[in-house]
């Protein structure tokens, strides 16, 4: 027994020791492979999955490293028989791979034979495989390739895909470095990417993930085509790649619900490629438009159903996902390891704030308490109107007014889910609000007034959540959100995190109901942030 901040146990769970002097060491050694399940005051619970060690796996991290890093931080012995199964999981990633032959195309290549025999007896994988060439190989469809990865994944045999990539029609693409430079890991990043081919790069929001796209296109010299969440999303991209790489405004089109233009490096929204009219996605087209070299998907955690069937049929393509957070509350990580591609580069948000590229971030969880009245209401209301009641309880419009005046000066967004609420809180705080509802235009131009400091203050709905850079905004104030979404938590937090031209802190205030869904919400939507090494302070309205 040793004084370790690690309690390693059988059922693959992790308690990390917060308050221990060398719980920060035992986090970063665990992110790699661990994922954050539950983040109280002090005992933190990881849970250890297969997918996390098959992303620890392609990212280069060997069974040896995990073991190590739990021996080494462990406070007792650490059960010997997860130690073996760590080994025989993070063994199974590479056992099969798709490789290139020089005269049958696409063949599955197999290390361990009695491994490929157990794949070619699967009712759902037998149809996408063609003849054995030899013991070890059998021929694959070529379309069938991101099919096969997510079948084989799923049977617990993960594919290293070592197929290669179509080089794509060629367009001279390059870094302009003047006045900046590529930060040392956003440069990490991009190699991580181009040396495995495709996956996934996750930074904080706020550490320049255009960057690293940009990056990604140079080094491809390719026709791209480049997914985003929205059209504010797109044009930020666009001015992003005329200020730092040689591309001209007449090499980049936009395709999204306005506009349809096609160009070497196109930006298209998930939305007008997720449009369905008769049975048929009227824009899939698109794809075929050009030979691209690569595609590049922005917030990957976000994307759609439609466009991971479409990327199912694109393995022949670079593919490179940016995010600050895999998680997914669809459960869908799995198709982004095997559709997209495994996670190449993971920076901690932590580490990034030492360096000085992101703002620090004081997080605060107001509770409010709900009336008597409004108590009884909600207790005998449906489950499903509870949340509501929750979060749009009028107690919370003094606790933003209190923090919103506290915070006098400073470039504040109030974030929340429901229009009624939002649209109440910008009459009482006289601020403007957007939401999906607000044209584009007029989103552009408010949050040009916000970034040019004419604009203090504004109410906005989970639009801003994604893609949205505001650099100057200092405070945030939550009334109420996705449900459970971490992802959201991390995309919210994230609006504040850009490094402030005075070095000034950021305030990530989350204003919650107690003793209600409210607050069990808000505890899920939290898990994510404490992995990144962010701890919560819980003060009671009163006190403010």
């Amino acid at each position: 027994m040793t004084d370790g901040p690690l309690i390693v146990q059988s059922d693959k769970t992790l308690l990390l020791e917060v308050d221990h002097p060398s719980a920060e060491y035992a986090r970063r050694a665990i992110a790699p492979f661990a994922e954050l399940e539950r983040a109280p005051e002090h005992v933190h619970t990881y849970r250890v999955t297969p997918l996390g060690l098959w992303n620890a796996r392609a990212a280069g991290h060997d069974a040896e490293q995990v073991i190590d890093a739990l021996l080494r931080y462990s406070r007792y012995a650490v059960p010997q028989p997860l130690l073996v199964d760590i080994a025989d999981t993070m063994s199974r990633y590479g056992r099969l791979t798709l490789e290139k032959h020089p005269v049958h195309g696409l063949v599955l290549h197999a290390t361990d034979r009695p491994v490929l025999e157990e794949v070619l007896r699967h009712k759902k994988i037998q149809p996408m495989l063609g003849e054995r060439l030899d013991p070890d190989t059998v021929l694959v469809h070529a379309s069938e390739r991101g099919h096969l990865k997510q079948q084989l994944l799923k049977i617990g045999w993960p594919a290293e895909d070592l197929a290669g990539y179509v080089d794509g029609e060629a367009h001279p693409i390059a870094l302009r470095e003047e006045g900046w430079s590529m930060r040392p890991y956003q440069r990490h990043a991009v190699e991580g990417f181009w040396h495995g081919g495709s996956g996934v790069v996750v930074l904080p929001c706020g550490a320049g993930k255009t960057i690293v796209g940009a990056g990604a296109m140079a080094a491809a010299s390719a026709t791209t085509l480049i997914l985003v969440t929205n059209t504010v999303a797109a044009r930020q991209w666009k001015d992003e790649l005329l200020r730092r790489t040689s591309l001209t405004e007449n090499e980049i089109g936009e395709y999204s619900g306005t506009r349809k233009e096609i160009r070497p490096v196109t930006i298209a929204t998930y939305q007008v490629l997720s449009v369905r009219r008769k049975g048929v996605y009227a824009h899939l087209e698109l794809l075929d438009a050009r030979d691209w070299g690569l595609v590049v998907y922005d917030e990957v955690h976000l994307l759609p159903a439609p466009i991971f069937r479409m990327t199912a049929d694109l393995q022949a393509r670079r593919r490179l996902g940016l995010t600050a957070t895999l998680v997914r509350e669809d459960g869908r990580e799995a198709d982004v390891f095997s559709l997209i591609g495994p996670k190449r580069f993971d920076a901690p948000w932590k580490d990034i704030e030492a360096q000085g590229y992101i703002a620090p971030a004081d997080c605060v969880e107001v509770r409010v308490t709900l009336p008597e009245a409004e108590r009884m209401v909600y207790a005998v209301a449906e489950p499903d109107e509870r949340y509501r009641l929750a979060s749009c309880t009028p107690s919370k419009e003094r606790v933003v007014q209190t923090l919103v005046d506290r915070h006098t000066g400073e470039p504040t967004l109030v974030i929340g889910q429901y229009l009624d609420q939002l649209d109440t809180l910008a009459g009482r705080l006289d601020a403007p609000l957007i939401t999906g509802e607000t044209p584009i235009a007029q989103r552009q131009k408010l949050f040009a007034g916000f970034r040019a400091g004419e604009i203090p203050l504004l109410v906005v709905s989970k639009v801003a959540n994604f893609s949205i850079d505001l650099p100057e905004a200092s405070v945030a104030i939550q009334v109420s959100g996705t449900f459970g979404s971490r992802q959201e938590e991390a995309q919210r937090l994230g609006r504040l995190l850009r490094p402030k031209g005075d070095g000034r802190t950021a305030h990530f205030y989350s204003v919650v109901s107690r003793d209600t869904v409210d607050a069990d919400f808000a505890a899920h939507r939290q898990r994510f942030l404490a992995e990144q090494g962010y701890a919560y302070r819980i003060v009671d309205a009163e006190e403010l």
